[in-house]
């Protein structure tokens, strides 16, 4: 009961649990709202403490991806899958092809991508079994990388945050201090560096951020002075939960836009940057890249396409602040507003034939 009782709340529309003895494959799908299209996001591998801290963790991402397509503009809603087990030692190529013939089951209602402990190599595994995945490798037809696509989202981003806070579109001369030194961030990095921007990097891996250091001319930091730097615009790009109140303390920036995922620790740190004067760029809205890029292969994938797509993220960006400002909420809040408000004007738009569907949770074994 505790987790229909959950579905209801949060609007989940199916839970479904598959388990497949050859294989050792467990599995679960979460579809959160395919009012707006097919449920779109990836397949975490993981070895979860129990089956609730599975459970909880792909209703919380479902519910997500929902809120980011939305506000993305896509016409797809939003789901999750996780694999139990340690991807290390428990991943093979007919446990994956297990569970892409249960995804396929599923009709295209879910539609699977790369995530934490799959890889692109991963999706091409699944794709023998389900035509309902993406994140495939560029020489079978996918997206490959979505790095540099989600990196020029987050630049464009950060130039609607300077419009509001300094009243420009351009960055050139201000200080910009990236935390992390990983794929996103190094193409961050490049496209800053074309902007004339201030580079400051910093990674727990030093090499790491030397690369940028090397090629952009960036400026290198110990870690943890990140949070303290004198900048324009504070962008984590690594582990979330990184914004707490001590770390909210040490800010020294106007503006916090970056592509790492889940960077509030919690929900009132919003209001407290808010407090401080610091604009936050809610990190599903300006981080939507990566999820742009591979969706773009459900048209047969164009890189060019996706960047265009991506380039809007500055429109979504701003119409999270002027909702912010109009209704003077925080960021975050109005993030969701406006994906909640879209996905509604879709059910009006609907013709409803029947009752409400009501959560289902499903098992099935093999």
């Amino acid at each position: 009961m505790i987790i229909f009782q959950r579905m209801e709340e949060f609007d989940y529309e199916e839970l479904i649990c598959f388990q497949d003895r050859a294989t050792g494959l467990q599995a679960i799908v979460a579809i959160h709202n395919t009012t707006l299209g097919p449920a779109l996001g990836g397949c975490r591998f993981w070895q979860y403490t129990s089956e609730r801290a599975g459970i909880d963790d792909v209703l919380r991402l479902a519910r997500g991806m929902t809120y980011k397509a939305s506000v993305a503009g896509l016409n797809l809603g939003g789901g999750k899958s996780v694999i139990i087990g340690n991807p290390k030692t428990h991943k093979t190529d007919d446990l994956l092809r297990a569970f892409g013939r249960f995804v396929n089951t599923l009709k295209g209602r879910y539609i699977a991508a790369e995530d934490v402990g799959t890889s692109t190599d991963d999706m091409v595994t699944i794709r023998k079994e389900t035509r309902y995945v993406v994140g495939l490798p560029l020489d079978h037809g996918g997206s490959g990388d979505p790095s540099p696509v989600t990196a020029y989202g987050v630049l464009h981003g950060m130039k609607a945050c300077t419009k509001a806070v300094f009243k420009t579109n351009h960055l050139s001369g201000l200080t910009v201090a990236i935390q992390g030194a990983g794929h996103v961030a190094y193409n961050l990095a490049k496209n800053l560096a074309k902007e004339n921007a201030r580079i400051i990097i910093t990674d727990i891996y030093k090499k790491k951020a030397q690369r940028a250091v090397d090629d952009f001319g960036a400026e290198y930091v110990e870690p943890d002075k990140i949070y303290s730097v004198k900048c324009d615009i504070f962008a984590p790009c690594a582990l979330g939960g990184i914004l707490d109140d001590k770390n909210i303390r040490r800010l020294k920036c106007k503006i916090i836009a970056g592509a790492a995922n889940n960077q509030l620790k919690s929900d009132r740190s919003c209001g407290r940057l808010e407090q401080m004067g610091i604009l936050y760029a809610p990190d599903y809205v300006i981080n939507a890249g990566g999820l742009i890029n591979v969706a773009d292969e459900l048209k047969g994938y164009n890189h060019s396409r996706a960047l265009h797509k991506a380039a809007r993220i500055y429109n979504a960006v701003a119409r999270v602040i002027r909702i912010a400002k109009e209704e003077k909420i925080p960021t975050c809040v109005a993030a969701d507003r406006l994906a909640e408000r879209r996905i509604e004007r879709a059910k009006l738009a609907r013709t409803i034939h029947g009752a409400r569907r009501k959560p289902v949770v499903r098992q099935i074994y093999t």
